[in-house]
């Protein structure tokens, strides 16, 4: 007997399952992370949501304030593909914002809080802002902005009782204010289509105008529900704010902690005393942050510490922190997750998926493990590391080089009014990071540098990432970056840039011979330079200043 083929293999065809089984609003809503603070608030109304200081925010109450926000907002004629930017630290009324300006169906617009003036005029006017929200603690650089912008937001004014410093109120309406005008009942809609734009992102624009990253409804759903599943998030999650919610959103953490009805814990500045406090004080379970925040609370004095009522898991991205950074971590009570994504991902899309096994392994090749960047999250549904001239997928040897490449639902939509760079992003069908790397037998992936990181000397290329990770094993160093200087020669030399510890030396020839030891010959850095590392608000070093240090000698 013959099967009937007469549909297979037919894409698009009819069939029994197409005929009579439309999509409607009873089986078909479109995916938002609005809907989890929604459902969070009506079964927890009275979970504590946020923490600021002496505040105590229930579920309740941040779902009646995100609502008021968005009944004023639309008051004012907010609707639809209208921009809000804000100029926040990591406050209430930041969390806010992430629910009431996409329910009016306008995109939030956060921006850097270390951005010049010239540079967030660029974004309001790109961004098209109609309103803006900062706080007072940034008025010295938001005032100037507003003069040099072409488009004149109306301008609403944070006054956090937290902080203390000085700073002036810059537009004719406070926040609270404004929110006294909206109605806590208020019946916001669902996006139209979950394709919607829900918020804007400003890539830190090192080599010129920052490009605007364009998020949708459905991708910040998913990666939250990744976030949840990759940070086992259960139970009653507590959750510490060091992460810049400026930052790719914060991760989508604003929304993932409205999944599982969490707590956020507020945090304006980033230092040991504030973390640690929080930390013993809130029963804190989960946050995030660059490999600098673990720097600050490896290195902070004992009067600053404080002893943790529990292990807490340490999400970070960015290069991938060293084995003693590990290992002092964890006798600290830190549970360190390696975490990879770019701005263009939502954050963090990729995670070094530990294996029970490989904790009996030697320590050597343990950290050989922790270094790889990982496999991709739940809701991503491709990662992979691509020949970028044929597309091909490079042999997972380990060894072959190619291009980091992501493919799915929390790919970003493009970049805003750049039809030119979203195309060169996406061509071929995958977005295109511009981190090189190596696919292992396992289909683990590991970073090898940004394509433009790579040093070619004489013809051989050197990975940046491995001559740094050669550095941090000294135990004198706190940080290193390696950048390409030119050379007649060779084209290009290694130059390093050291951070050394409190209280520790080490001349440039001993670490020089140190690295001799475990990197090749024409790897070694020519030139060690000690001194503080530029870095960016997210604790990412600024290569790009460090190489025109090299330049100039």
């Amino acid at each position: 007997m013959t099967a009937d083929t007469t549909n297979a293999d037919k894409p698009g065809a009819d069939t029994i399952y197409d005929r009579d089984l439309d999509r409607n609003p009873a089986n078909f809503q479109p995916l938002t992370p609005l809907s989890y603070l929604d459902r969070a608030a009506r079964v927890f109304p009275d979970r504590v949501a946020v923490i600021h200081g002496p505040l105590r925010r229930s579920y309740a109450d941040l779902y009646a304030r995100s609502r008021r926000l968005a009944s004023a907002l639309k008051a004012r004629g907010i609707g639809r593909g209208d921009t809000v930017a804000v100029l926040l630290s990591n406050t209430p009324e930041m969390i806010e914002c992430h629910y009431g300006v996409p329910m009016t169906g306008a995109v939030l617009n956060t921006l850097n809080t270390r951005l010049d003036a010239g540079a967030l005029a660029f974004c309001l006017d790109h961004g098209e802002a109609r309103i803006f929200i900062t706080d007072r603690e940034f008025s010295k650089v938001a005032g100037p902005a507003l003069e040099k912008a072409g488009v004149k937001p109306l301008v609403i004014d944070v006054d956090d009782p937290e902080y203390g410093g000085e700073g002036t109120a810059l537009g004719g309406i406070g926040y609270e204010d404004f929110l006294a005008g909206g109605d806590p009942e208020h019946d916001w809609t669902m996006p139209g289509d979950e394709w919607d734009a829900i918020s804007l992102n400003y890539t830190s624009g090192t080599t010129g105008d920052p490009k605007g990253v364009v998020y949708h409804h459905r991708g910040a759903a998913l990666l939250s529900l990744g976030n949840v599943i990759t940070g086992a998030m259960y139970g009653h999650p507590v959750y510490l704010w060091t992460l810049p919610m400026f930052h790719c959103n914060g991760w989508c953490f604003p929304w993932t902690l409205s999944v599982v009805a969490g707590t956020h814990v507020c945090l304006r500045q980033v230092r040991a005393g504030a973390m640690y406090r929080a930390l013993a004080e809130h029963d804190v379970t989960h946050l995030c942050g660059a490999p600098i925040v673990m720097q600050l609370l490896l290195n902070a004095p004992d009067s600053d510490k404080r002893p943790l009522p529990r292990r807490v898991s340490f999400m970070t991205a960015a290069a991938p922190p060293p084995q003693a950074v590990l290992a002092a971590m964890g006798e600290a009570g830190f549970d360190v997750t390696h975490l990879y994504g770019l701005t263009e991902t939502y954050g963090p899309a990729v995670v070094n998926a530990w294996h029970e096994a490989w904790d009996d392994l030697p320590a050597d090749e343990r950290a050989a493990k922790m270094a790889r960047q990982g496999v991709r999250y739940p809701v991503l549904e491709g990662f992979d590391v691509r020949d970028p001239d044929t597309m091909d997928s490079v042999p997972a040897d380990g060894e072959t080089m190619g291009e980091a490449m992501f493919r799915g639902n929390v790919v970003m939509r493009g970049y805003l009014k750049n039809p030119k760079a979203t195309q060169a992003a996406f061509a071929g069908g995958w977005f295109r990071s511009g981190d090189l790397g190596v696919k292992h037998p396992d289909g683990y992936i590991q970073l090898k540098d940004r394509s433009k990181d790579i040093i070619i000397s004489g013809g051989e290329n050197i990975s940046s990432i491995e001559v740094e990770d050669a550095l941090f094993k000294h135990p004198a160093v706190a940080a290193a970056a390696v950048v390409a200087k030119p050379d007649e020669k060779w084209g290009e030399t290694p130059v390093a840039f050291v951070e050394l510890k409190e209280g520790k030396t080490v001349e440039p020839d001993a670490l020089i011979a140190w690295c001799r030891d475990r990197l090749a010959p024409y790897k070694l850095p020519r030139q060690i330079v000690f001194g503080d590392l530029p870095k960016t608000s997210t604790g990412k070093v600024q290569k790009y200043v460090l190489r025109e240090r090299a330049k100039e000698g």
